[in-house]
């Protein structure tokens, strides 16, 4: 005789397979969008810089082998490398004080951080580029409180490039990193007082590690993002601070070299994956913005 737990296992063993196929279902669409434009684009770019102009590895080695694509691959990452860092130390303490502050308050201000990352980036980078020439705001204010006698070069070099990504970057660290440290409870900041911590100690040992996860979410995502930067770079940076960016619009664009735009493209993605991958391997799904 069948009881009714028997029954009810058999049923729920049954549905279960229905149960992945409709969950396998709704990705799909999510996994075709992928696969049309983005995967095949990808593979596309990688047949290209094999078989054009020849069939090989010539492009890459051309690639990795010139001084001069080395100094932009040497450009790119620098450039990248201190915009995160840069990104990190401004962005961290505007999170913990958004976290801690009112919260209408902190709704008004994280509505001004959103307004100004939702403004058009041509717009902000312009407005950088007048704020940083000669006789910029900046310059101006620093030659009237006498701390230099003549202007700064801010502008057309990675100076420049540098100042304008960090501040349209801001917003990206932030975000993440406001998320974790709202859910940091303060009563462990209190006990760690009560217990005989001084701030730093707090900081460096309680706060930040707590905050690490959005950290380096955040962080991962800059430098990223960063890497394949192309609009500030172009307009605050000048023709002699190219970015790999600009490298491959004007290898695709004024070359129309696709197989060495296609070899740097992938040059530019196996770093990415790479990056991630470690993340992936050193915090696992917590550092990726997981829980």
């Amino acid at each position: 005789m069948v009881s009714l737990t028997d029954t009810a296992s058999y049923t729920r063993g049954r549905r279960r397979p229905l149960l992945r196929l409709g969950n396998f279902g709704l990705t799909l669409p999510a996994l075709l969008l992928i696969i049309v434009f983005f995967v095949l684009p990808v593979l596309a770019l990688l047949v290209r810089s094999v078989t054009e102009p020849v069939f090989g590895l010539g492009n890459y080695a051309e690639l990795l082998g010139s001084a001069t694509y080395l100094k932009i691959f040497f450009n790119t990452f620098v450039v990248s490398g201190v915009v995160t860092i840069v990104s990190l130390a401004i962005g961290f303490p505007v999170a913990w004080t958004l976290a801690i502050m009112p919260s209408r308050l902190a709704s008004i201000v994280f509505a001004i951080l959103l307004l100004s990352m939702w403004t058009n980036l041509l717009a902000r980078t312009y407005a950088w580029m007048v704020l940083l020439q000669r006789t910029g705001l900046i310059n101006k204010t620093l030659i009237a409180l006498g701390l230099i006698d003549k202007p700064l070069p801010l502008v057309n070099n990675l100076t420049g490039v540098t100042i304008g990504m960090t501040y349209i970057m801001l917003p990206f660290i932030i975000i993440p990193l406001y998320g974790v440290i709202r859910k940091i409870d303060p009563a462990i900041l209190q006990a760690a007082a009560l217990c005989g911590a001084t701030r730093w100690q707090a900081l460096t040992r309680i706060l930040i590690p707590l905050a690490a996860p959005g950290m380096i979410s955040g962080a991962l995502m800059v430098f990223v993002m960063s890497l394949g930067y192309f609009v500030t770079p172009a307009l605050l940076g000048g023709t002699a601070n190219m970015m790999l960016a600009e490298l491959i619009a004007q290898f695709v664009q004024s070359l129309v070299n696709w197989g060495m735009g296609g070899a740097a493209a992938l040059v530019l993605l196996v770093v990415t994956l790479t990056l991630y991958a470690i993340q992936l391997k050193l915090f696992g799904t917590a550092g990726a913005g997981g829980r």
